[in-house]
């Protein structure tokens, strides 16, 4: 007879597919520390299947498009921060993908957004990415570039969608039909996908300015008015990559 300790290591070993044998295994076993394991494979098995539900839920548009052999969801990171590019997301998902746990980016824990964005461009049909400079920002007004990383991103896709699922936008001189959707991040599986492909890429390019301008905590705080992001720019003044229609009543 395997000891709990053993029993154990199994069942952290075990992987999703193994689990109802351990369960079935171990629900009925007479010692209450090895029945407790069965009872934690089972609660793992449960949260698994609401996230499959929670992950057809999120296909509902994809379903209704369901005829288009290309649908594009579209989303954009840092359109609030004081500094950093804004950067869209622009993801055509295989027909019938379902890649667990893709949310809202925000809902997201940031070790979870970078595994989740190394699935969605590995099993992606294309995935595209644009940017608009702080300058770009400053000059157009946020909205307008915005709309003109969004264009960006649809641009360098290697298929061209047949419609595209935008995070509450309608973008202006687009031909393609296009679908907003309000918090279609946390609705549409394309729109969550281009949210996560946005946020990992503006974030890694806000931790490499970190390096370049240590003082203002942009690894931390990614460019957005934290306290000691705002005192350091009373204090330094601000960078090249800071926005400067965002600061003019803070220097």
């Amino acid at each position: 007879m395997k000891s709990t300790s053993e029993i154990k290591r199994i069942l952290q070993a075990a992987t999703i597919e193994e689990l109802p044998e351990f369960v079935k295994e171990y629900s009925e076993d007479e010692r209450d520390g090895v029945r407790k394991l069965a009872e934690t494979a089972a609660r793992r098995l449960a949260a698994l299947e609401r996230e499959r539900q929670r992950i057809e839920a999120l296909r509902v548009y994809e379903e209704r498009y369901g005829a288009c052999d290309y649908i594009c969801g579209i989303d954009e990171a840092g359109r609030g921060p004081l500094a950093g590019p804004v950067v869209a997301g622009a993801v055509i998902l295989p027909r019938g993908c379902r890649i667990l746990y893709i949310n809202d980016s925000k809902q997201l824990t940031e070790k979870k957004r970078e595994e989740l964005y190394d699935v969605i461009m590995e099993q992606a049909l294309s995935c595209g990415v644009g940017y608009a400079s702080p300058e770009r920002i400053d000059e157009i007004n946020i909205l307008q570039a915005t709309y003109e990383a969004m264009r960006e991103a649809i641009g360098k896709l290697a298929y061209r969608p047949d419609v595209l699922l935008n995070d509450a936008v309608t973008i202006p001189r687009i031909s393609i039909p296009q679908v907003p959707i309000i918090k279609g991040d946390a609705k549409s599986i394309s729109i969550g996908a281009a949210s996560i492909i946005a946020k990992v890429t503006r974030d890694r390019m806000m931790r490499e300015y970190d390096k370049i301008f240590p003082e203002y905590g942009f690894a931390g705080n990614k460019g957005y008015g934290s306290a000691g992001h705002m005192e350091a720019l009373r204090r330094y003044g601000p960078t090249p990559i800071h926005r400067r229609s965002f600061i003019t009543n803070i220097v």
